[in-house]
């Protein structure tokens, strides 16, 4: 694998002792993965009326697959000091907000769309970077209080932030609570289908995909593609 697409997860080595690496190729084609699954999941959802429960199943890989690149972008050392955090908080409320219109229309405004879920969690590791007591509580309220209003709820929040604790000090505990949580969102989903995007992840880390990083594509993708599901329903 070229060192200069690799991504270090713990410190600033490279080859950490039990820590995990993957390419910013590989990460670029999760999110690919993630949105097609996305894409399928609504369109069975709200064109199909859920006549496929294998696209419905596919469509609970895609929240915790969006969720661990998010956590490996924030993860990346130096990201805290250099406004990592900030600046994709700032995008996320930026598209989240545009994508409420239609997500209202499809849904109601309950709960508060994925990109108000991924800027909760993100949000709340930037508090837990920060270090203080007062942050550390403020997130705690963050997640106790957001959770009960963004999609995915909880279970969503849990997974993003133990694939960020085992993205940071990759070990056997921070694993085991990663499979964990995201094996809870069975809770939402009806099913354990999200626990299949584990080794997927970790085939991805296996191998150095070349693939250009697109930096707003899914972020527009996101209520372009709810707004066009809400058009087509419109004219029917």
């Amino acid at each position: 694998m070229s060192q200069k697409r690799l991504i270090p997860l713990r410190g600033g080595s490279q080859t950490p002792a039990n820590g995990w690496l993957i390419s910013s190729g590989s990460l670029e084609a999760l999110k690919w993965i993630g949105l097609l699954l996305m894409t399928g999941d609504h369109v069975n959802k709200y064109l199909l009326h859920g006549a496929s429960p294998t696209l419905y199943a596919l469509g609970r890989m895609a929240m915790p697959l969006f969720g661990f690149v998010l956590m490996a972008n924030l993860a990346r050392p130096g990201a805290f000091t250099a406004g990592v955090h900030l600046r994709v908080m700032k995008r996320l409320a930026i598209f989240a907000l545009l994508a409420t219109p239609a997500f209202v229309q499809l849904v109601g405004w309950w709960p508060l769309n994925i990109l108000a879920t991924l800027w909760l969690a993100a949000w709340i590791v930037w508090l837990l970077e920060r270090g203080s007591r007062t942050a550390r509580s403020t997130a705690a309220v963050a997640f106790l209080v957001g959770g009960a209003v963004v999609e995915f709820w909880w279970p969503a929040l849990l997974c993003c932030l133990a694939a960020w604790a085992f993205l940071r000090r990759p070990g056997g505990l921070q694993l085991l609570l990663w499979v964990l949580t995201t094996a809870s969102l069975a809770a939402v989903n009806g099913n354990f289908a999200a626990v299949a995007v584990l080794p997927l992840i970790w085939g991805a880390g296996r191998v150095d995909i070349v693939l250009p990083r697109s930096r707003r594509v899914f972020y527009v993708f996101y209520p372009a593609h709810l707004s066009l599901i809400a058009l087509v329903l419109q004219s029917k």
